[in-house]
């Protein structure tokens, strides 16, 4: 009786980290290639491409968060500078409307997915 209450505990611990851990970086770097978006204009329209590029300048100029919208997938992650009190990189803004490809870290938290940027290519 007791092994089964210690394994059913040791089931529930392992579920539970299961579900904490992803919360956290992955370990290593990832790639990321895709179009970067301004998320306002993205989710409320569905406004990207390069006909959109001044737009989404505007709005990345006024604070709007930016993101990356993978090609094939369609998985968004909104990008995130790789230090705190920082802002994302001008090399990053400056590819609104285009593609490109971002290296960093993805973090996960409530369903939504983040993206450290480590490096713009």
């Amino acid at each position: 009786m007791k092994k089964i209450i210690l394994m059913g505990m040791t089931t529930v611990a392992l579920l539970f980290l299961g579900r904490i851990i992803p919360a956290y970086a992955d370990a290593d770097d990832v790639k990321v290639t895709g179009e970067v978006i301004d998320t306002f204009c993205y989710a409320t329209m569905g406004a990207k491409g390069e006909g959109h590029r001044q737009c989404g300048l505007d709005c990345a100029k006024k604070g709007i968060p930016v993101a990356i919208l993978e090609n094939g997938t369609d998985k968004l992650y909104v990008l995130i500078p790789n230090k705190d009190k920082t802002a994302l990189p001008d090399e990053v803004i400056n590819k609104m409307g285009q593609t490109a490809t971002i290296t960093g870290h993805v973090y996960s938290k409530g369903g939504d997915q983040f993206l450290t940027v480590e490096s713009v290519g």
